[in-house]
C-alpha cells in the first residue's frame, strides 16, 4: 500500500492557505495516484480517525480520481472488485459530510460498471442486505450500517434510470438491471415504507426526522424507477403505494411558512416528490394511473385550495401548490381525468385558481425589492434572459394560469351556436372524435362570465384596494386565455380589451400593478388582435412607456412590460399606424436611466426590423443620436463593456442591416439615390466615430502592445461592413479612417476564439466587403504589412489578408456552423485577381494554411458522409489549383495517403448519388478543373495509382457533361417555373383552408418513433456536424478562375494523354456515347 502517512501529510498540505504549497502537494498526490494501492489509502483516510478536513480532502481527491478514471481521455482499467466492495461498505458507514462526497464518487462507478456494462452482479444483493440490516429498519442502532446511507446508495443506483438509456429505440424495454433492483429491493422496501408511513402519520405529535427522511428517499427512488420505465414487479403495488402517498399529502400543512430545519420541512419535500411522481404516472403510465385517478384527483384538488395562503408560505410550500395545479392540468388531458375534474370546474376557479391569480403581499414585496424578479415571475417576456434552472420561477400563479388555459379550451355540453362560433376540441374525452357538433368551450360558458363579474377599478372606487387586488387576478386570467382567444373571432378579443383592459389606461389615479399586467396582456394577445385596434393599443402602451415613478413606488415594471408588449406586437406584425411617435418616445428616453437603456435598445431593434421602409427614412437621425448616447457609456478600460454598450452595438447593427435592405438599387431613379447617399454617409461617419472610440482610443490608452476589446465583434463587423460599403473613393476612405479600423478589426478576429458563444456570421460578410474594397480602390497593408518604426524590432506585423486567413482557419477548425462560410471565404481570398509576383509568397502561405485547416477538419468527419464534406473538399480543391505539390504535401502530413483519400472523396461529391453533391455551375466547374489537375498530376507522377486514375477520369468526364447540361438549361427553368409557382401558391391556399378542418394529432407511438429517429441522428453525429445548411447552396466565387474554359482544359488533357487514358482506363460506353454526342470532334480520341 502507498505510504499512507505521506498521503495524509500531503492532504493536509492541500488545506494550506498558501497557493504554492497547495499546488506542490496536489502534484505529488497526482504522481502517487498511479499506484494501485492509492485509492485504498484514500478510502482508509476518509473513513479513519483523522481530522475532519483531512477526511473530506481524502474523499474529494478520491472522487476526482474516479471521475478521471471514468470520464478521462485515457481508457483506464475497470475498477477492481475489492475496491468497489470497499467503497460501498465505506459509503454505508460514513458520517454525512463524507457521505455526500462518497455518493458522487459511487455514482461514477455505478454509471461505468453497473448501468452501462451490467458488470457488478454483487451490487444489488449487497445493497439489499445492507438496507434490511441497517440501523433504522432493523432497529439495531449498533449494527454500523446506516439506513439513510444505504438508501442514498439506492437513490444513486436508480437515478440513471429516470431517463431512457437508449433513446434510439422507440419502445425501449425495461432494463434488466432496473427490473432486478425493483424486484429485489424496491418491492420489500415499499412494504417497509407502508409500515413507516402508517406509524408516522398516526403520531399526532412531532414526527421523527429520520423516519421522514426515509420516506422522502424512498419516494425519490420510486420516482426515478417509474419516471420513464415501469418495472413489472412494481405494478401490483401501485394501488397500496398510491394510498400511502395520498395519506402523506393529506397530512401536509400549507397554512404558513415552515422552518427549513425540522421534520415538517422534510415532510413538505416528500409531498413535492409525490406530486412529481403523480405527474410521471399520469403522463407516462396511463394504463396504470387511470385506476388510481379518483384518489389522486381528490388529494390534488384539496391542495390547490390552499392557494389563498400563498403570501404567507415559503417557497417549498408554494411549489407544492404549483405542482398540484400541474397534476390537475395533466389529468385533464385524459378521458377519466376529465370526467372526474370537470364537475368541479366552478369551485376550482373560485376557490383555487383565482386566489392564486390575485395580487398579494409577496407580489408587492417583490415589486419594491427586486422589480426584475417580479417581472420574471409574473410578466415574463422576451426581454428577459433566464439562465440555469430557476425553480423559483415555477410559481403557483403560473401553474394556475396554465390550468385556467386548459380548462377554458375544454368543451362544455352540446349547444346550438351561431355561425360565427369558432372553437376547437383541444381537450376531448378519450375516444371522442372531432365531430361537427357545435359545443361551447368552458371558456365561454364559465371562465369569461366568472372574470366579468369583478368591477373595473375607477376613480370612484380607487380607495378600495380589494377591487384592484381582485382585478389584478382578472388580468392574469385574461393572459391565461391566449390559446382560447386565439381561436375566437378577433372582434371578440377586441371587445374584451376595449371593455375590460383599455379603460385602465384612462383612470386618473395610477394603478402601477394593474397597468403592468394590462401591458403584458396586450403583448400576450398580440396574435389575436384585429388591425383596427392598433391606434388604441399603441397609444396605451406609449403612455405607460413614459410613465413617471410615483412618489413612493417605482414604475419600472410598467415601462418594462410596455416595451416587452410592443416587441411582441411587432413580432406578430401588429404594426402601429404611425412610426414617428414611437421612435420619438424611445429615442427621447435612452439618456434617462441606465438600467432601462438595454430594454429600450431591444425595442428599437424590433422597430427597425418590423418597420423596414417605413422607418428607414428616420434611421440616419436615430443613428446619430444613439452613437452619442452609447459613447457616454463607453468604458475607459478594455473589458467588459456594460450592457448598455453591448445592446447599443446590437441595435446599431440592426439599423445598418435595415438600411442596407431598403436602400434603392443603382438602376433605380437617380433622384432617389441622390437623397439616400448623403444619409448613408452621415451614418457611416457616426459608425466610424464610435468604432474609433472603441478600438483606436483604447489602443492609445494601452499602447501598441495592448489588445483592443473583443466585445461585440459581430455587431461591430456589421457596422464596419456598412462603412466599407459607403467608401466610394480614396478620400472617403481617409475621412472614415477605414484602414486604421480594418487593421484593428483584423487583429481582433485573428485572435477570436469565442465559437461556443456566437457564430459571428457578420465577420464573414465583412471579409467579403474588404476583398471587394481591395479590388475597387486598393488598401494599404492588405497583402504585406508595414515594418514597425524603430526602436521596435524590425519584424513586420501581420497583413490584413493574413489576419483574415487566421480567422477563417480557426472557423473551419472549431465550429460546424462556421465551416461552410469559412470555406466560402477561402474561395474569395484565393481567387482574387489582385495578386502579383510580389505577393505570390503570401498566396502560397494562404494555400498551405487553408488546405491544412480544411483537410484536418475533413479527417475528423470523413468516417461517414455528411454535409460538411462538400465545402471542405472544395476548399482544398481551390488550394490545389494553385500549388498542387504544396497541397499534396499538406494532405500527406495530415494523414498518410491523404492525397488519395481527398481525391477519392472529390469523386464522391461529384457523383449525383451523393448527398449533398456538387450541384451548382460554379461547384461543378471547380470540380472539373480540380479533377483535370489531379489526372494530370497522377499521369505525371508515373507511379502505380491503382483505380484512382480511372475514378478521377470517369468523374471528370461525368462532371464535364453535367456542367454542359446546366449551362444549356440555365435561364430556361426560371421562365417555366414562374407561372407554376403562382398557380401552386393559389392551390396551397385552398389546401390550407381544407386542411384546417382536420389536423392530424400525433399519437404517442408516432411521438416516440420521431424522437427515436432524432436521437439516432444525434448519436451518429448527423445533427451535430451538419453546420449551417444555408451555405451549402451558396456558389463558390471563382474570381479569376471563372474565365478558364473547361472544354479547352479537357481537350488539352485528351490531346496529351488520350492514348494512355483510353487504353488503360476502362470507361463506360454510356459515358463515352454521351460525351461524343455533345462533342463529336472528340471521336478521334476514342478510336
Amino acid at each position: 500500500m502507498a505510504e499512507i502517512h505521506q498521503i495524509a501529510h500531503l492532504l493536509n498540505e492541500t488545506l494550506n492557505s498558501n497557493g504554492e504549497v497547495v499546488h506542490n502537494a496536489t502534484e505529488q498526490l497526482d504522481r502517487l495516484s498511479v499506484s494501485s494501492d492509492f485509492p485504498f489509502s484514500l478510502l482508509s483516510l476518509a473513513t479513519g480517525d483523522g481530522n475532519q478536513g483531512q477526511k473530506v480532502a481524502a474523499a474529494t481527491f478520491l472522487k476526482n480520481l474516479m471521475r478521471r478514471n471514468v470520464y478521462g481521455e485515457g481508457h483506464s482499467a475497470p475498477f477492481s472488485k475489492e475496491f468497489k466492495d470497499r467503497l460501498l461498505d465505506s459509503l454505508l458507514r460514513v458520517e454525512l459530510p463524507i457521505l455526500r462526497v462518497f455518493v458522487e464518487a459511487f455514482s461514477f462507478v455505478v454509471d461505468a460498471e453497473f448501468v452501462k456494462k451490467n458488470a457488478w452482479p454483487e451490487l444489488v444483493p449487497h445493497l439489499r442486505y445492507a438496507i434490511q440490516n441497517s440501523d433504522i429498519i432493523s432497529g439495531n442502532g449498533n449494527c454500523g450500517l446506516l439506513t439513510l446511507n444505504a438508501l442514498k446508495a439506492l437513490q444513486t443506483l436508480l437515478k440513471p434510470f429516470q431517463y431512457f438509456l437508449n433513446p434510439k429505440v422507440a419502445k425501449e424495454p425495461v432494463p434488466p438491471q432496473l427490473e432486478q433492483i425493483a424486484n429485489d429491493i424496491l418491492v420489500p422496501l415499499l412494504a417497509i415504507f407502508h409500515n413507516f408511513a402508517e406509524k408516522d402519520l398516526a403520531n399526532t405529535g412531532s414526527s421523527n426526522i429520520e423516519i421522514e427522511s426515509v420516506l422522502l428517499i424512498v419516494c425519490k427512488c420510486t420516482y426515478f424507477a417509474v419516471r420513464s420505465y415501469m418495472p413489472e414487479s412494481i405494478v401490483p403495488l401501485l394501488p397500496s403505494f398510491c394510498g400511502d402517498l395520498c395519506a402523506i399529502l393529506d397530512s401536509l400543512s400549507l397554512v404558513e411558512s415552515v422552518s427549513s430545519e425540522g421534520s415538517q420541512y422534510v415532510r413538505l419535500k416528500t409531498g413535492k416528490r409525490i406530486l412529481l411522481l403523480f405527474c410521471a404516472l399520469v403522463t407516462r403510465h396511463r394504463k396504470y394511473s387511470d385506476k388510481l385517478m379518483s384518489d389522486i384527483v381528490k388529494r390534488v384538488l384539496h391542495i390547490t385550495r390552499f392557494s389563498a395562503n400563498i403570501s404567507k408560505l415559503d417557497h417549498l410550500s408554494e411549489r407544492i401548490i404549483s405542482l398540484a395545479f400541474d397534476v390537475v392540468s395533466h389529468i385533464l388531458e385524459t378521458g377519466p381525468g376529465w370526467r372526474l375534474v370537470s364537475p368541479h370546474f366552478s369551485s376550482i376557479l373560485d376557490f383555487a385558481i383565482f386566489p392564486a391569480l390575485m395580487m398579494n403581499a409577496k407580489d408587492i414585496l417583490d415589486w419594491e425589492e427586486d422589480a426584475d424578479e417580479f417581472i420574471s415571475k409574473n410578466l415574463p417576456s422576451d426581454l428577459e434572459e433566464i439562465s440555469g434552472w430557476r425553480e423559483d420561477l415555477f410559481t403557483a400563479r403560473k401553474s394556475a394560469m396554465n390550468l385556467l388555459g386548459v380548462i377554458s379550451m375544454s368543451k362544455g355540453p352540446p349547444m346550438v351556436t351561431d355561425s360565427h362560433s369558432s372553437v376547437s376540441s383541444l381537450k376531448r374525452k378519450k375516444g371522442e372524435k372531432k365531430g361537427k357538433d357545435q359545443r361551447c368551450s368552458v371558456g365561454e360558458l364559465l371562465v369569461l362570465p366568472f372574470l366579468s363579474k369583478f368591477p373595473i377599478p375607477s376613480d370612484a372606487n380607487a380607495s378600495d384596494t380589494s377591487i384592484s387586488d381582485n382585478y389584478y387576478g382578472v388580468l392574469m386570467g385574461y393572459g391565461a386565455l391566449q390559446d382560447y382567444l386565439g381561436e375566437q373571432n378577433p372582434e371578440h378579443t377586441a371587445t374584451l380589451l376595449r371593455n375590460r383592459v383599455l379603460p385602465l389606461y384612462k383612470v386618473s389615479i395610477t394603478h402601477p400593478y394593474l397597468l403592468a399586467a394590462a401591458n403584458w396582456i396586450l403583448g400576450e394577445l398580440a396574435s389575436c388582435l384585429p388591425e383596427a385596434m392598433a391606434a388604441d393599443v399603441y397609444s396605451a402602451l406609449l403612455k405607460t412607456l413614459v410613465i413617471s415613478d410615483c412618489e413612493d413606488m417605482s414604475c419600472y415594471p410598467v415601462r418594462a412590460s410596455a416595451a416587452g408588449a410592443m416587441i411582441k406586437l411587432l413580432e406578430n406584425e401588429f404594426l402601429p399606424p404611425d412610426w414617428l411617435p414611437l421612435l420619438q418616445v424611445v429615442i427621447g428616453r435612452i439618456d434617462n436611466k441606465e438600467e432601462e437603456i438595454s430594454m429600450l435598445f431591444q425595442l428599437l431593434s424590433s422597430v427597425m426590423e418590423a418597420g423596414e421602409k417605413d422607418v428607414a427614412v428616420h434611421i440616419p437621425l436615430v443613428v446619430s443620436q444613439l452613437v452619442d448616447a452609447i459613447a457616454n457609456y463607453m468604458p475607459s478600460n478594455i473589458e467588459p463593456w456594460p450592457q448598455a454598450v453591448t445592446q447599443g452595438f446590437a441595435t446599431l447593427a440592426v439599423m445598418a442591416k435595415s438600411w442596407q435592405n431598403t436602400v434603392p438599387e443603382e438602376d433605380e431613379e437617380d433622384d432617389l439615390n441622390e437623397k439616400w447617399a448623403p444619409d448613408q454617409k452621415t451614418m457611416a461617419i457616426a459608425f466610424s466615430a464610435l468604432l474609433q472610440q472603441a478600438w483606436l482610443g483604447t489602443k492609445e490608452l494601452v499602447g501598441d502592445d495592448g489588445t483592443s476589446p473583443q466585445s461585440c465583434i459581430d455587431d461591430a463587423s456589421s457596422m464596419l461592413c456598412f462603412i466599407i460599403q459607403s467608401s466610394t473613393s480614396n478620400d472617403v476612405l481617409l475621412e472614415l479612417k477605414v484602414s486604421d479600423l480594418l487593421s484593428v478589426w483584423a487583429e481582433l478576429i485573428a485572435d477570436w476564439h469565442g465559437w461556443e458563444e456566437a457564430e459571428d456570421l457578420a465577420i464573414f460578410d465583412c471579409i467579403k466587403e474588404v476583398v471587394s474594397l481591395e479590388k475597387n480602390l486598393g488598401l494599404p497593408n492588405f497583402f504585406i504589412a508595414k515594418m514597425p518604426s524603430p526602436p521596435a524590432p524590425p519584424v513586420p506585423e501581420k497583413s490584413l489578408i493574413e489576419n483574415m486567413a487566421a480567422f477563417i482557419c480557426e472557423a473551419i477548425s472549431q465550429y460546424p456552423s462556421a465551416v461552410s462560410r469559412g470555406c466560402a471565404c477561402v474561395h474569395i481570398l484565393l481567387h482574387m485577381p489582385c495578386y502579383s509576383s510580389d505577393t505570390e509568397e503570401v498566396k502560397r502561405s494562404l494555400v498551405v494554411a487553408f488546405s491544412h485547416a480544411a483537410a484536418s477538419r475533413f479527417r475528423e468527419v470523413q468516417s461517414k458522409p455528411c454535409p460538411l464534406w462538400k465545402p471542405l473538399l472544395l476548399a482544398v480543391s481551390s488550394c490545389y489549383l494553385y500549388y498542387p505539390d504544396a497541397v499534396q504535401t499538406v494532405l500527406e502530413k495530415v494523414e498518410k495517403g491523404g492525397f488519395m483519400v481527398w481525391a477519392s472523396a472529390v469523386n464522391s461529391i461529384s457523383s449525383t448519388s451523393f448527398t449533398p453533391n456538387t450541384s451548382t455551375e460554379s461547384e461543378i466547374k471547380l470540380t472539373v478543373f480540380t479533377l483535370a489537375k489531379v489526372v494530370d498530376q497522377l499521369l505525371t507522377m508515373g507511379s502505380s495509382t491503382g483505380g484512382i486514375l480511372r475514378e478521377c477520369f470517369s468523374s471528370l468526364l461525368a462532371s464535364f457533361l453535367r456542367l454542359k447540361e446546366i449551362q444549356e438549361e440555365k435561364g430556361t427553368d426560371e421562365e417555366i417555373e414562374e407561372p407554376e409557382d403562382e398557380e401552386e401558391e393559389e392551390t396551397d391556399d385552398d389546401d390550407d383552408e381544407d386542411s384546417d378542418a382536420d389536423v392530424h394529432e400525433e399519437t404517442e407511438e408516432e411521438f416516440l418513433e420521431r424522437y427515436a429517429e432524432a436521437a439516432a441522428a444525434l448519436k451518429n453525429g448527423a445533427l451535430a456536424e451538419e453546420g449551417d445548411s444555408e451555405d451549402f447552396d451558396e456558389e463558390p466565387e471563382l474570381g479569376s478562375v471563372e474565365d478558364l474554359d473547361p472544354q479547352i482544359i479537357l481537350q488539352s488533357l485528351l490531346e496529351r494523354y488520350h492514348g494512355i487514358l483510353i487504353k488503360q482506363e476502362s470507361l463506360s460506353p454510356e459515358l463515352i456515347s454521351s460525351l461524343l454526342s455533345i462533342f463529336p470532334e472528340y471521336t478521334t480520341f476514342f478510336q
